[in-house]
């Protein structure tokens, strides 16, 4: 599993994000706090509070690919 944090603040952002994601095969969290949602869920991503990073959270060890196209949201830590 490999962790990141990521920062979705506009609406546009989680769309395009979801879009990202979405073909990949293995599962994909999101964590804010105590909450985790599915992170190939709009609805899921807007129960979080998106006004600050949350942590994803990629369920594959081989994941380069995804994590290069993230870039745009990654935060450092």
């Amino acid at each position: 599993m490999v962790s990141r944090k990521v920062f979705l603040d506009t609406v546009e952002q989680v769309k395009a994000f979801v879009d990202l994601i979405t073909p990949y095969p293995y599962e994909i969290d999101l964590i804010s706090g105590r909450f985790l949602v599915d992170a190939k869920s709009i609805l899921g991503i807007f129960s979080l509070d998106i006004s600050k990073p949350v942590r994803i959270d990629i369920h594959a060890e081989e994941c380069d690919v995804l994590l290069e196209q993230l870039k745009p949201y990654l935060v450092e830590e």
